[in-house]
This record gives structure tokens, sequence and C-alpha cells, in this order.
């Protein structure tokens, strides 16, 4: 045990602090998550009411670039890790350069990213059945957004660098500021200066220039400032980004894959399919505000050489986790006849909808159990782990979803059956993994 002492020695006689310490971190966290989801859900409805063309190109554009923003995850990912193992260290220094290496790679990868969606536009949109005026919307979309691409990852690089300080709330209030920025630059270019789609994406690029902005004013301002990182400190984070980047492309290219056969059972169920999808982003990343207190204080622990530490705080999330998964999931069948209501007009593109929310509601449990155990997994920065787990269990998704791309009277039933046997072996997997202690640990700092 370290001269600090022991974390777990100090919660173990009082269960209701640890309480308190994941509530005090969760908290803010799914403040942040909730807004990224409803700003989505936000421009779902103000592009929806604008057609079901509009929306179809919507839904493949957001499939394309979620791609991008999930490969580029490491930054925040890792980073959140190596800070919080850090700090528990005692080495301010090293979380320093650690915070200066994430900031470093996300203006790097950004430029490559932006330049590869504006390239490969056109391929991209028709790979995921986009084609006619869907297409042509589609590819205006994703063109208009590579601009903002470097401006999300490096707010990807200062979100990771503030929580693996413990600070959630500076990102939730940042998050707040610019997607407020983001619907009313919406607002006033869709419907008022009537530039449709178009509108849309520059008004997510323009709060995208805000978060990054804010998120490096409030980096300067932290209590552990970015330094100019080393070579180590730049290898290490590329080390973890290969694992991280094929576990976050597998889980992509589920989503991905699910919203490329949607757009093949044809256009009502593609729309119907994305407003359930921007749900399932709601309520299963709302679940995910309890992996950040999970991935940062285990961490902790470990960087205090204390294992007793995380697993107490294994056993405490997921046990939140699983109860609240319960409670969104029951919530969400009983306002699957209202709920699509709010994004269309139309009839068909409602009931496809319907049909969908009513398996999403029903597969929040397993959603709940994989997000937190991904944060964990993520504390121990068992990033082999994670790789493993979601490629296995994209064959678990594969069966159903090829069925229904064969079958297409299977509809929707068949694509949100598909996510649920994904996300049920997802949690399976990293389950049994963690329960057995078995995280494929490489060293965090």
């Amino acid at each position: 045990m370290s001269a600090a002492g022991s974390l777990a020695r100090r919660l173990v006689g009082g269960f209701d602090e640890l309480d308190r310490r994941i509530v005090r971190l969760a908290l803010p966290a799914l403040g942040a998550l909730l807004v990224e989801p409803l700003y989505n859900l936000t421009d779902s409805a103000i592009v929806g009411h604008l057609g079901k063309a509009p929306l179809g190109a919507l839904a493949v554009a957001t499939g394309a670039l979620n791609i991008v923003g999930w490969t580029a995850a490491f930054l925040e990912m890792a980073t959140v890790s190596m800070i919080a193992f850090r700090r528990g260290a005692g080495d301010d220094a090293g979380a320093a350069r650690a915070a200066g290496a994430a900031y470093a790679w996300s203006v790097g990868v950004g430029f490559v990213a932006a330049a590869l969606v504006a390239v490969l536009a056109v391929p991209l949109v028709h790979v995921l059945g986009g084609h006619g005026a869907v297409g042509r919307e589609a590819v205006l979309y994703l063109r208009i957004s590579a601009v903002g691409l470097v401006f999300l990852l490096v707010s990807l690089a200062g979100n990771g660098h503030l929580t693996g300080l413990g600070d959630t709330a500076t990102p939730f209030r940042i998050a707040l500021v610019a997607n407020g920025v983001n619907v009313a630059l919406e607002l006033v270019l869709v419907y008022g200066l009537r530039t449709g789609i178009a509108g849309s994406a520059w008004g997510t690029v323009g709060a995208q220039v805000v978060s990054a902005a804010l998120f490096a004013l409030a980096s300067r301002k932290a209590a552990v400032r970015p330094l100019r990182p080393g070579r180590p400190e730049l290898a290490r984070l590329g080390r973890a980004g290969v694992p991280l980047t094929v576990r976050t492309a597998a889980l992509g290219l589920a989503l991905l894959c699910s919203t490329a056969i949607a757009a093949r059972l044809g256009t009502a169920r593609l729309a119907g399919h994305q407003i359930a999808l921007q749900i399932w982003l709601l309520l299963a990343l709302t679940l995910d505000a309890l992996a950040v207190p999970a991935q940062v204080y285990v961490s902790e622990g470990l960087g205090r050489g204390d294992r007793a530490a995380a697993v107490l705080v294994g056993r405490r999330t997921l046990r939140f986790g699983l109860v609240l998964g319960a409670a969104v999931g029951v919530l969400t069948i009983a306002l699957a006849w209202v709920i699509p209501l709010v994004f269309s007009g139309d009839p068909g593109v409602r009931h496809q909808a319907t049909i969908a929310l009513v398996i999403c509601g029903a597969l929040q449990p397993a959603a709940a159990a994989a997000f937190v155990l991904d944060g964990l997994v993520l504390g121990a920065s068992g990033y082999r782990t994670l790789q493993y787990a979601m490629l296995a269990s994209l064959v678990a998704f594969a069966p159903l979803a090829g069925w229904t791309l064969a079958d297409h009277g299977l509809g929707l039933v068949g694509v949100w059956l598909a996510l649920t046997c994904w996300l049920t072996a997802r949690a399976l997997i990293l389950g049994w993994r963690w329960t057995r202690g078995h995280w494929g640990l490489t060293p965090a700092g």
C-alpha cells in the first residue's frame, strides 16, 4: 500500500462515501453526455421537417461521420486513463506531458481525417446506400462537415485531459455552450436563410470551433496544464491508439452496417431507424456516465498500486448501471408510440420508428452493462481486451444482420435484434474478463 493510504481501505468502511464519489463525477458527465444526443435529436427534428430525403441524407452522413469520431475517440479514452494513472502515482509532470501528447495527436489526425472525408464523400455515401436526392444531400453534408473535424478532435483531447484530472463539470459547461450555439445557428441557417441541410452542417462546424476554443482555454487554466510531450508520451498514446481504434472502428461498423441495411429497406424504414438510433444514443450513452468514474477511479487506484480499489469501484458502478439500464428501458418502451410524433409527420416513418424503439428499450440493460464494463477495462488499460471483445461481438451481430439484408421482410425488427445480439455479446465477454481479473493490463503511464 502507498503512503497516501489505500482507497479501498478508506471506502470499505462506508459504501456511502464511494457512492458519493461516483455520483459527483458521474452527474456532470451525464449532463455532458446528454447534451450531445439531445442536440442530435434536435438536429434530426429540424432536418426531418424538411422532408424524408433530407432526414435520410442526415442518417447516411451521420453514420459516416460517427466512424471518424469513434475511430479518433482513443484521444479521449486513453488520455483519461494515462492522466488519472499518473496523478494516482503522484506524477503531475507525466500527466501534463500526456495531455500535451493528446493535443498533438488531435491536430495531426484531424487534418488527415478531414482530407479523407472530403475526398471520399461520394464513395462513402454510395457504400452506405445513399442514392438520388438522399445521396446528393449526404455528400454535401459530409464535405461541409469535414471543415470541423480538426476542432472536433481537439475537443476530444481536451475532454480527456480534464476528465483525467477528475473534472467533469467543465466539459459539461462547454458542451452546453457549444451545442446551444449549434442549435441557434441551425435555426437561423436552415429556417431563417433557407439553406437546407447545408445550414445544418455549417451550424455543427461553428459549434465545433467554439468547443475547441473553450477546451483549449480550460486546459491552460487546469490544475495540471499540458506540457510539450516527448517521444515516449507520443509513442505511448500512439500504441494505445491502435487497439482502441480497432475497437471503436468495430463498434462504429456495427452501427454503420445497421444504417446501411436500413437504407436498403426503403426510405421510410431508413428515416424510422434514424429516429430510433438517435434515441438509442441518448439513452445508452447516458448510461456511459457511469463509465467515467469507473475509468478514473480504477486508473487512480492502480496508479497507487491498489487493485482492491479497482474491484470495489467495479462492483458499485455495475450495480448502478444495471438498475439505471432497466429504468430507462421501461421508459423507452412506454413512450415508443409517442416519441416519433416529434420527429416526423409521415405515418409510415412513425410506425417504423415505434417498432425499433420497443426493441431499443428492451436492450438497455445490456447496453448499460457493456458501457460500464468498457469504463472499468479502460481504467485498467486493457485496450487489447476491449479490441478482442468488440471484434467478437461483431460475430454475434452478423447472422441476423445478414438475414435481414437477404430478406427485407424482417425490416427494422431484424436490424434491431441484430444490435441486441451485438450488445449482449459485448457485455458478456467483458463481464467474464473483468470478474476473473483478466483485464489484459498494460501500463497506463
